[in-house]
């Protein structure tokens, strides 16, 4: 595939793209192109699809950045980290884009902030795994979804809280990166609070049968289940764990869940009585969250999940950092985005400086009877709402002074 073939592929607005650089001069305003990476085929597409959709509607709200027109281009890294690095290269070289958001997985975030830093790029990303604001962190990078500690801290914490005689967990966890960062912190809570952590069932990124391993959690005879995976996964063993009977003297936990469209997959009589963890609820009242439900209502009818939040949250943080540097300089808007408090989806939030993440509520939710649904999307009730992340020392974040 040639160059022209690759680039023709990358737009998804209307915006003309004959013409090649970072600002552009379009009906007498400056125009200013943004690269989104998105999973749109592979394993998780539904996941980069629902993510795609928010970015491309906080774009359309916005309009504007810094006083220059927006233009989205969409690339698809068909859920391959390899794939996601060539084409922000493409980007980067061929259209001198210097703005970049979004990723389906951690291993993709990880891979693409390595990339834009080293072509002194600005990036915003929904990966998961600690390394993003941790040992990997650069001066290029912000990510607005709580690290795998916090998700743990904020979920497994509170559910010992509440049942101290649950002594007794059993983890399933997604053999790769993100997976593996879940399972490391849980284990380091077990340790520490005297949970007996009676095993753990790997299954590859492949894997749509988990019988075996929800075999195995039986036979450990725990009290506690601890998914450990993301997107459709976390569905497949939720479901397949309570069609073998594990909800009856079992508590299942999903780490990490993408919250209502989930919720929605699974049905309110397999969502009753399980724990799940997210990073946005709908039903939170912030201005943010009004702003985020009526774009999304008037796309589709209906209420925001978290895909469609996340999508808009990256898009909005590099939005809100051109307008505050009132600039498209890089530095610049680094510089305006670190310590930046702004109006998000959850309600005020904060990026800290010394690590890039953006300091947010996770949310502990339990799923509800059917009987007590006040709707079709009043699946949960929220348990706990907890900023649980590391004081920046402790990260393992040395970022450097620049680009």
């Amino acid at each position: 595939m040639n160059r022209r073939h690759i680039l023709a592929g990358l737009a998804a607005a209307p915006v003309s793209l004959a013409a090649p650089g970072l600002i552009r001069r379009a009906n007498a305003q400056s125009v200013l192109d943004v690269a989104s990476v998105y999973s749109l085929s592979g394993t998780f597409a539904n996941v980069g699809a629902a993510l795609n959709d928010g970015s491309k509607w906080a774009f359309e709200q916005y309009g504007t950045a810094g006083g220059h027109k927006l233009n989205y281009l969409l690339l698809d890294d068909r859920g391959d980290a390899a794939e996601a690095v060539r084409k922000v290269q493409d980007a980067m070289t061929q259209r001198s884009v210097r703005h970049v958001i979004g990723c389906t997985n951690s291993a993709i975030g990880l891979a693409v902030q390595r990339e834009v830093f080293n072509r002194k790029g600005v990036y915003v990303n929904e990966a998961g795994a600690d390394e993003i604001t941790g040992k990997d962190c650069n001066k290029s990078s912000f990510r607005w979804p709580v690290a795998s500690y916090s998700a743990v801290n904020a979920t497994v914490r509170p559910l010992i809280e509440q049942f101290p005689k649950a002594k007794r967990w059993y983890t399933i966890t997604g053999q790769y990166v993100f997976g593996d960062s879940l399972l490391t912190n849980c284990k380091e809570i077990f340790k520490e609070k005297g949970i007996e952590h009676v095993g753990n069932s790997y299954h590859s990124l492949s894997d749509r049968e988990y019988s075996g391993y929800i075999a195995n959690a039986l036979s450990a005879n725990p009290d506690v289940l601890a998914i450990c995976n993301f997107g459709n996964q976390t569905v497949d063993v939720v479901r397949q764990a309570i069609s073998y009977g594990m909800k009856r003297n079992t508590k299942i936990l999903a780490v990490w869940s993408t919250g209502l469209d989930q919720f929605q997959a699974l049905g309110p009589d397999n969502c009753d009585g399980v724990y799940f963890g997210a990073n946005f609820w709908h039903g939170i009242d912030t201005p943010g969250g009004r702003r985020v439900a009526e774009i999304v209502k008037a796309k589709t009818g209906d209420v925001p999940n978290y895909l469609h939040a996340c999508g808009y949250a990256v898009a909005q943080v590099l939005i809100e950092g051109i307008n505050k540097a009132n600039s498209t300089d890089v530095p610049a808007i680094i510089q305006a985005l670190e310590g930046l408090s702004y109006e998000g989806p959850t309600g005020t939030e904060t990026i800290r400086a010394e690590d890039h993440q953006v300091i947010k509520d996770y949310y502990l939710m339990r799923g509800k009877a059917k009987s007590a649904m006040k709707d079709k999307n009043d699946l949960i009730d929220i348990v706990a709402a907890t900023k649980a992340f590391l004081p920046p020392e402790k990260t393992g974040c040395r970022m450097p002074a620049t680009l």
